[in-house]
């Protein structure tokens, strides 16, 4: 690819690349705390490598960078979060070292991920969980309780004001309002899309009718571009109820509802009910392939029902020397206990030890 073109389709990645310079060769000069710096035993690689994709990871990628950096001067990746959807299509026209995606390779994209590593596979790596919180804006109404149903039918535009019966009887004693209901989606084509519909017709088939998708399938609600956009519009609107990463919810200091699992309980969202879901997931994925099925009617005492999680998909062989050793060493980092422990801190919710241990061995035979 031209030099002109690969800049465009990077245009997202100076404030990383400018976060990661600014961290390189120092040692505690308003970065991370020593105790957080990848351990001895990490392989370094001193290059510039660019990546892309899932916006939900970027605040889990922005401090991973800071702190490997610190630990390895002269490293610098550049990552656009430019969403899951052209995040893979940068990885498999050659314009990224890897992609983050919060859906493991589709059927259709696997033949062009195949190509970009030359004839090697493309491994889907997890390495955040993602919890995807319901986010909403109504005064006066905190720990809003929501069934899967419920939650079908609100965003299918069935559901259309606070007070409905469906919405009360799973909230007693709430003072709910008349006001109308005003869905808000992800406009750009999203993984967080992709599991938030996957949830609904999993749980709700009667009430969702749509199959899952990236971009949003149904008519109801206003669209908003990207983590950051759907945040706004919740925060600045009253009435809204959206879906994002429990990181957005988070730093916006968002109301969260508590959504009804498999087991029948209503489950607030913390770190640790996430993993709880997370924990009982499927590896679906052969060899060193450890893309998950997530059981989102989960019976899980305790879990969070709505997770996500956000894979790096890498090459397994393939890619050029510098990049390959770049990636490993990253990844390496960011797979190890002092790379999942600065998660929780975050946002997001560490991996559950028994997927942990797969993605670090299958991270071990990059090459």
């Amino acid at each position: 690819m031209k030099n002109g073109s690969r800049l465009a389709a990077l245009g997202g990645v100076v404030v990383a690349g400018a976060l990661a310079l600014s961290a390189c060769g120092s040692d505690n000069n308003n970065g991370a705390s020593t105790a957080n710096v990848p351990a001895g035993d990490i392989d370094c690689a001193k290059a510039t490598v660019n990546a892309a994709g899932s916006s939900a990871q970027k605040n889990a990628i922005e401090e991973w960078t800071k702190i490997y950096a610190q630990k390895c001067a002269g490293a610098n990746l550049n990552y656009n979060p430019s969403g899951s959807g052209a995040g893979i299509q940068a990885f498999t026209q050659g314009q990224v070292a890897f992609a983050g995606s919060d859906s493991a390779l589709k059927p259709e994209e696997v033949t062009a991920a195949k190509q970009r590593c030359q004839g090697g596979n493309a491994l889907n790596l997890p390495m955040v969980v993602g919890p995807v919180a319901v986010i909403y804006n109504l005064q006066g109404v905190d720990g809003l309780q929501l069934s899967p149903a419920t939650l079908a039918g609100i965003f299918s535009g069935k559901i259309k004001n606070w007070n409905d019966p469906a919405i009360a009887k799973e909230n007693p004693g709430a003072k709910l309002p008349g006001d109308a209901i005003k869905p808000v989606y992800r406009a750009d084509e999203s993984g967080t899309t992709d599991n938030f519909t996957k949830y609904l017709k999993t749980t709700a088939p009667d009430a969702w009718q749509w199959e899952p998708a990236k971009k949003w399938p149904a008519p109801a609600g206003q669209g908003a571009n990207k983590s950051d956009g759907v945040t706004a519009q919740v925060k600045n609107t009253a009435g809204t109820i959206s879906y994002v990463e429990m990181s957005y919810a988070e730093t916006n200091k968002l109301q969260t509802a508590k959504v009804k699992n498999g087991a029948g309980e209503y489950t607030e969202l913390t770190a640790d009910s996430a993993s709880k879901a997370v924990a009982g997931a499927q590896v679906v994925g052969t060899g060193n392939d450890v893309a998950l099925k997530i059981d989102y009617a989960t019976k899980e005492a305790g879990a969070y029902p709505i997770v996500l999680v956000t894979y790096e998909i890498a090459c397994e062989k393939g890619l050029p020397t510098e990049q390959a050793q770049f990636v490993k060493s990253f990844l390496t980092y960011t797979s190890s206990a002092d790379g999942q422990k600065i998660l929780t801190s975050l946002g997001y919710a560490p991996l559950p030890a028994s997927v942990l241990s797969k993605v670090q061995t299958s991270v071990k035979a990059l090459s």
